[in-house]
């Protein structure tokens, strides 16, 4: 018979092994989820971490693209994901501030169903039309669009996203007819631009440059107040007489809410030397991304501050999933 002090003293002994088994995270394969088709900023940025975040992790990160929704799908799937660290998401501005509170019911609760990890991107957006377009700058544009009985089509990766949003304010600023075409990723809203089912997209940078730097399409104007590295030459949309114009898009990695600390700390390390890597940092920069960082409580704040910033605007501008 196993007296009381042997159980007690094996039960003693065999807690801190399993605290230290528990906290030897990643022990297999971690999924990264992303929400729109390849070819997107989210998948593009997904892909040029994922095997920098191999070899800080010890453990395969794949890349696993659930396109729908504007987003949401593949983030409704992480939210109701086990809390493990095995399943994560490369979400955006989009699928973690402005479309889900449009659906009904929503998917999910944007500010209490994940963990923030960490930022690691900006984009600034640009504006494209085909290389045959009479559009040469935003003025242009907009006597283009007055030309047209039904104004201009724009494309974007769905409802309600950071494209939809920067296309709607600049219909309005510039009192153009513009009318939205969702697809369901950036890849098919390239190929509509491209084969002039669209006139116009407004867009991420990483995603139209390799098309702007083969001449194939023209870029006329980004979107942050400051102009994009990568694009020196083209004016901003502010300096082309719309004051206070500001519109990016970021992706933040994020796992399903009650993450454990020790899994927090160990993917907000990975994290940081993934993107301060310098091969992974050149190719960021390269691609047209501002390389985020920062902790997961950077994070968190930035959700509610852009939620709550955006929110406004989908309401001022009456965007709905109707």
């Amino acid at each position: 018979m196993i007296g009381r002090r042997t159980l007690m003293g094996g039960l003693g002994a065999a807690i801190p092994l399993a605290a230290g088994a528990q906290e030897n995270y990643p022990t297999r394969p971690i999924a990264m989820m992303v929400g729109f088709a390849p070819g997107g900023g989210t998948d593009i940025v997904s892909r040029l971490l994922s095997p920098q975040l191999n070899e800080e992790l010890g453990q395969p990160v794949t890349v696993e693209n659930r396109p729908g929704a504007s987003g949401t799908l593949a983030a409704g799937m992480v939210a109701r994901a086990r809390p493990d660290g095995y399943t994560l998401l490369t979400g955006t501005v989009s699928s973690q501030c402005t479309v889900a509170p449009l659906m009904r019911p929503p998917p999910y609760d944007q500010l209490r169903d994940f963990t923030p990890l960490m930022l690691v991107g900006t984009l600034p957006l640009v504006m494209v039309v085909r290389a045959d377009s009479p559009a040469r700058d935003v003025a242009s544009l907009r006597a283009y669009a007055q030309e047209k009985p039904d104004g201009l089509n724009y494309g974007t990766s769905g409802v309600a996203t950071q494209q939809h949003l920067a296309s709607e304010l600049l219909a309005r600023q510039g009192r153009m007819k513009m009318t939205h075409v969702p697809y369901r990723g950036t890849g098919q809203s390239v190929n509509a631009l491209m084969a002039g089912d669209v006139d116009v997209n407004i867009d991420t940078l990483a995603t139209y440059l390799p098309h702007i730097r083969s001449g194939k399409l023209r870029a006329l104007a980004t979107t942050l107040p400051q102009r994009a590295s990568a694009l020196p030459d083209v004016p901003t949309v502010e300096e082309q007489g719309f004051p206070g114009y500001d519109m990016s898009v970021w992706y933040m990695v994020l796992g399903p809410a009650g993450l454990p600390d020790h899994v927090v700390r160990r993917l907000e390390r990975a994290l940081s030397g993934a993107i301060a890597h310098p091969l992974i940092n050149r190719r960021l920069v390269e691609a047209g991304y501002i390389p985020g960082g920062g902790t997961a409580a950077e994070a968190a704040a930035l959700v509610q501050r852009e939620a709550q910033r955006l929110g406004r605007l989908v309401q001022e501008a009456g965007i709905s999933l109707d």
